[in-house]
């Protein structure tokens, strides 16, 4: 948390790491907010994006570029993250042949939309999460070693909540009070022993799972 309100103060590219689950969004969430809270936050899920479609989701497209486009042509979600910051969740699972064309406009600052002609000034801030070892993938040949560093500027490593023992008491209190308002019901006690039993799980899915847990419970 400490490492994130430093980060904030600088205009640099942030990368976090951790397991699915464990809250990177949020931490990229805070970091904009804190940064450039007026600036739009342009969220793309690179696992989600499909492979045909990615170009023109990331970059925009000028009418009547290919079968199907709006004639009169979209901005890309890049060109829409101008003013702000573009989080690239789930960086991990960027396609490599997309990977040299990202990192032409992370250094140059500027976009051009599919069947365009002219360039389109950008600039933003970029924050990357994975819950893949970038590192050992750059060793693969499964991420570009250029774009690693480009994105990397600053690491935020975020731990899993097993070794985060004393905030799984503190979270499950907090889901059971939120959601108890929201289902309008009296918030109910969490006994000794539901707390041991909660805290000595492992909690593979972190903190998602606990927040699921939670509501199935309640």
């Amino acid at each position: 948390i400490e490492l994130a309100k430093q980060y904030a103060k600088v205009n640099a590219n942030v990368l976090i790491q951790g397991e699915s689950g464990t809250g990177k969004d949020l931490f990229a969430q805070a970091i904009h907010n804190t940064s450039c809270p007026d600036g739009p936050y342009i969220t793309i899920n690179c696992s989600a994006l499909p492979r045909n479609l990615i170009e023109s989701e990331l970059f925009g497209y000028e009418g009547g570029a290919f079968t199907g486009a709006d004639r009169k042509g979209r901005p890309g979600l890049i060109e829409l993250a101008n003013g702000g910051t573009l989080f690239l969740d789930e960086i991990g699972d960027m396609p490599l042949e997309i990977q040299p064309v990202l990192l032409r406009v992370l250094e140059d600052k500027k976009v051009m939309r599919i069947g365009g002609k002219r360039y389109i000034p950008v600039d933003f801030r970029v924050i990357s999460a994975s819950n893949k070892d970038l590192n050992s993938m750059v060793q693969e040949k499964t991420f570009r070693e250029d774009l690693y560093y480009r994105l990397a500027v600053f690491k935020l490593q975020i731990p899993p909540l097993r070794h985060r023992k004393d905030d799984i008491i503190e979270l499950a209190k907090y889901f059971i009070k939120v959601i108890s308002q929201k289902i309008g019901r009296e918030i109910p006690v969490l006994t000794k022993e539901a707390q041991k039993i909660i805290q000595d799980y492992n909690w593979p899915g972190n903190v998602r799972q606990l927040k699921n847990n939670i509501e199935r419970l309640m």
